[in-house]
């Protein structure tokens, strides 16, 4: 099997991998009330998923 001649440094390694990081957040608007949500979460400000009411909120109240 092959054998590294040297250590890689951590610089060197970092270098290789400035390409791997967490994309941004998709965000998409609720069908119900418009607010600004991720995509495949329950909306914060109605509590609505995919146009039905899946959790309670003081609002709906």
């Amino acid at each position: 099997m092959a054998h590294p001649k040297r250590k890689i440094s951590k610089q060197r390694r970092d270098k290789r991998r400035t390409h791997i990081k967490a994309a941004t957040q998709q965000l998409a608007k609720c069908s119900n009330c418009g607010a600004t949500v991720r995509y495949h979460t329950v909306c914060p400000e109605c509590g609505h998923y995919r146009g039905k009411l899946a959790i309670e909120t003081g609002d709906a109240l």
